[in-house]
C-alpha cells in the first residue's frame, strides 16, 4: 500500500502532524492538550521511521524497530503523565497550565 504513495506526500502530511504538535505544545491551554500535543509529535516521528525505512531500505526492519521503542515510551509517558494530571486536578481542581504554575511556591 505505502508503494503507491509518493514518499513526500506522506512527509508532508508527517511534517504537518509535527508542526500541529509543536503547536498545540506552545499554546498550552491545558495539560490535556500537550499531552496530545507530545503524542502528535511523536507518532510523526514514527510515520518517519517508517517511510524512511520502506523508501531507502527496502525490506530490513529497523525503521519498524525503533518505532515499535517510540510507541512503548509514548505509553510509558502516558500513563505517567495521566496519572499526574489526575493528582495535579484532585490537588488544584484544575488543569489549566496558568493555574498549577502555583506549585513552584
Amino acid at each position: 500500500m505505502i508503494e503507491n504513495i509518493p514518499m513526500k506526500y506522506v512527509l508532508i502530511v508527517s511534517a504537518f502532524m509535527f508542526f500541529t504538535g509543536i503547536c498545540g505544545f506552545i499554546i498550552r491551554r491545558n495539560l490535556i492538550t500537550l499531552l496530545m500535543s507530545v503524542e502528535l509529535i511523536l507518532n510523526a516521528v514514527n510515520i518517519n521511521f517508517i517511510v524512511f525505512n520502506k523508501y531507502l531500505f527496502g525490506d530490513r526492519l529497523q525503521g519498524h524497530f525503533f518505532a515499535m521503542i517510540v510507541v512503548a515510551i509514548a505509553a510509558a509517558e502516558a500513563s505517567v503523565a495521566i496519572a499526574l494530571i489526575i493528582n495535579i486536578y484532585r490537588r488544584f481542581t484544575t488543569i489549566n497550565v496558568e493555574d498549577v504554575s502555583e506549585m513552584k511556591y
